[in-house]
């Protein structure tokens, strides 16, 4: 939030204001997914795990590349963090940041989730979303964010004054993560990243730029769809805010449990091929 200006304001203000704004990321020439291959091959999917992600818990899942997946509303609103992982790597990892440089705070059908460096890869492809009708509202909000963190112990610690709780979106990825690994909790943490938000509303306030949420469009039945572009181990937290219409770490809000749907595609898309790691020798001008 920008403070009220102690300095004097410059006679040019209005003219250095008034300059037009550039994307940082120009994206016409990003390879883009087919998405109409995608979603040619999506009538002949085959059912093959369900995964139930408990509310306030979070639950691990495997997805081989060419597979779908969809994180689906179940019993009532509901909002998830989801962490994506190569299978065969820990280190390779969603890369929430460049994701939102490339695509937009909010992803939607089309749009890609990368990894993180030195990979910079596509790691899946949104491949259907029953929210997509949701647009951007009037307040600015929309779903599916990638400018979120997840909730967690260590900032709601600091604004409660020394409160402990443990079911913040980073502990639940962690004791998910710890189980499926056999890794020990603090080995686990680190691996831990910024999330995307399925199913979450957020925005910024117009007046200070402040990140807000309110409650979700989600209803049951509703579900985010994925395209698995590399080998991947998912790791999904059900929120301890809910529908995030309130708060969020504490036990106040109702919950959910989500599930994870497994399918196996008939055949690939047309013309796909999985993606490869980042063709950046790494020299580093050295």
């Amino acid at each position: 939030m920008k403070p009220t200006s102690l300095g004097p304001t410059p006679i040019d203000a209005a003219q250095r204001q008034a300059i037009k704004p550039v994307l940082c990321y120009p994206t016409g020439r990003l390879p883009r997914a087919n998405i109409g291959a995608y979603r040619a091959i999506r009538g002949g999917m085959k059912h093959v795990k369900t995964v139930v992600v408990p509310a306030r818990d979070a639950a691990t899942f495997s997805v081989p590349a060419g597979s779908f997946f969809r994180i689906v509303c179940t019993e009532g609103s509901q909002v998830g963090d989801l962490n994506l992982f190569s299978q065969h790597d820990l280190h390779e990892r969603f890369y929430s940041g460049k994701t939102r440089a490339l695509n937009g705070t909010h992803l939607g059908t089309g749009d890609q989730l990368f990894s993180s460096f030195p990979y910079l890869r596509p790691m899946a492809t949104i491949t259907h979303d029953t929210l997509g009708w949701y647009g951007f509202d009037e307040f600015g909000g929309a779903v599916h964010d990638v400018i979120g963190t997840r909730c967690d112990p260590y900032t709601h610690n600091l604004l409660s004054g020394g409160g402990q709780y443990h079911h913040c979106c980073h502990s639940n990825l962690t004791r998910a993560l710890a189980a499926d690994t056999g890794l020990a909790l603090q080995d686990a943490e680190p691996h831990v990243h910024d999330v995307l938000n399925v199913f979450m509303c957020t925005g910024f306030t117009r007046d200070t730029g402040q990140y807000f949420m309110k409650a979700s469009p989600v209803r049951p039945g509703d579900y985010l769809e994925f395209f698995a572009e590399i080998d991947l181990l998912g790791c999904l937290s059900a929120c301890p805010g809910g529908d995030c219409s309130a708060e969020h770490s504490s036990d106040s809000a109702k919950c959910y449990p989500l599930l994870v749907e497994i399918y196996e595609a008939a055949a690939a898309p047309q013309g796909w091929v999985a993606p490869r790691v980042s063709g950046y020798d790494r020299t580093h001008g050295v």
